[in-house]
């Protein structure tokens, strides 16, 4: 024990090596003497870059990030990452900091013969197996085994090489131990049997190959039960499938559709007598909101739920290019992208030949409900609807009029009449001329009556009856 500071000096020392070593922890009201001067400040141990395969643990959390510093006085716990028994711990398991210094050097964690291709310069590995009853590894990586299991430990190590032996310090005078039966084993797995563990079994189990290497597990038999999961606050749409609530027991979670997992999908009781974790939540799956930023693109229905939907719909004048139904994926995404809204538009329409367009509601841009109107010019007939509108699929509601070639009406002859009178002739259509009583026609032009022809024209005028006194 560093002797107590009385010099004023020697406190005004302190103070200054606390402001510029960060690893020097300010003094609290238990250092300070009656006189109102301080002890010595010390130092905190750091705990920088770990050796692989090596867990530290302090105040029974592990950590997972170093380059910190451990408090004067206070301990670490080592032990090698599990499975337990695939590494040997060289060094001490617990470490005690003193002023800046660590009792012993940090541990290192060295491979046994599962991972050395069963060297016989390497430690033996010890696997092990429960094939009754239930165990688990504490926080300072010792074996916790439920009273009446049945426990085997194997010391992986080759026949060939010789005979390890098993020792142990429980309070059994013996145990069953030899080279395993099954074909497939008996050439490489000595092993130890515990049948029914009980109380006494309890002790550090040492395999040593016939090299003198040796390997250890910590045995502890204790009767630990954790709360039951049926007596926890769980979420009321949380199924469970638990195989028990004693040490090393496993429960299982799940969600129904429609919900996911957040939070740990198993637990295991742990030899504090703890859940490895508090149980998970279930959390109703949504996707992502939707906001539509587009007037022309309306939602009619809208729920962001597992397996409901959305539904779209365009306004009047567009089309959509997507489906119109989205629905909510149990992933949290939906099943299809948002759709869009185009504006449609009818083609350019064809002005019939012969033909003119005398009206057009949206020139150049036939949007949905445009209107257009056609005409004929002299001498022809519009045949067909004259006026058309842009329809909402994109087309007209008509096919385009087109225009054919006619004969006006000629008029009638003087002191006669026309056969068929009408007010339009189609080309091709021949007129017959008769005169009234007393009058006649010429007689050439009796035998050549006037044609409409595809121009529209007649083919002569309409001949005039005469007299028959001068003929």
């Amino acid at each position: 024990m560093v002797p107590t500071v009385v010099v004023a000096a020697a406190v005004t020392f302190a103070v200054l090596v606390a402001a510029s070593d960060p690893t020097f922890e300010q003094p609290d009201k238990s250092e300070v003497n009656g006189d109102g001067r301080f002890q010595p400040i010390l130092k905190s141990c750091a705990l920088e870059e770990v050796p692989s395969n090596l867990i530290i643990s302090f105040k029974n959390r592990i950590f997972t990030e170093f380059n910190t510093t451990i408090p004067h006085n206070h301990t670490i716990s080592a032990r090698c990452q599990e499975p337990i028994g695939t590494y040997k711990l060289n060094g001490p398991s617990i470490l005690n900091c003193t002023n800046g210094i660590w009792s012993s050097p940090i541990p290192k964690c060295q491979p046994t013969t599962l991972f050395t291709n069963y060297s016989e310069n390497s430690p033996p590995t010890i696997l092990v197996r429960v094939p009754s009853g239930s165990a688990a590894v504490d926080h300072n990586g010792g074996l916790v085994v439920f009273p009446g299991s049945i426990l085997h430990l194997e010391c992986l190590y080759l026949r060939r090489h010789g005979d390890p032996e098993w020792t142990w310090t429980s309070e059994a005078e013996t145990y069953l131990t030899g080279w395993a039966i099954g074909i497939d084993e008996r050439n490489w797995k000595y092993r130890l049997s515990i049948y029914y563990v009980k109380q006494f079994d309890t002790g550090v189990y040492t395999c040593t190959t016939s090299r003198g290497i040796n390997n250890t597990i910590t045995l502890r038999v204790s009767d630990v039960h954790c709360k039951p999961v049926p007596s926890m606050d769980l979420n009321p749409h949380l199924n469970y499938r638990a195989s028990g609530h004693r040490l090393g027991q496993t429960t299982y979670f799940n969600c129904p559709p429609g919900f996911f997992l957040k939070g740990p999908a198993n637990i295991t009781c742990l030899p504090s007598g703890d859940w490895s974790n508090s149980p998970p939540d279930c959390i109703m799956v949504k996707c992502p909101p939707i906001n539509v930023d587009d007037s022309r693109l309306i939602m009619v229905e809208y729920n962001d739920t597992y397996g409901k939907r959305v539904v779209f719909k365009c306004a009047w004048g567009f089309q959509m290019s997507g489906v119109n139904s989205i629905e909510c994926l149990a992933d949290s995404t939906w099943s299809h992208r948002i759709p869009t809204c185009t504006e449609i538009l009818c083609p350019p329409p064809i002005v019939p030949l012969n033909g003119l367009l005398i009206e057009d509601s949206a020139p150049g841009r036939h949007v949905v409900g445009s209107v257009v109107q056609f005409s004929c010019g002299k001498k022809h007939q519009l045949i067909g609807k004259p006026s058309m509108v842009c329809t909402e699929n994109g087309t007209w509601s008509h096919s385009t009029p087109y225009c054919k070639a006619r004969c006006e009406y000629p008029g009638e002859p003087s002191n006669g009449r026309i056969i068929p009178l009408k007010f339009w002739y189609a080309p091709g259509d021949k007129l017959k001329i008769t005169c009234l009583a007393g009058y006649v026609l010429p007689l050439p032009l009796e035998a050549s009556p006037p044609v409409c022809l595809a121009d529209g024209t007649w083919s002569h005028s309409l001949p005039e009856c005469i007299q028959y006194t001068n003929v």
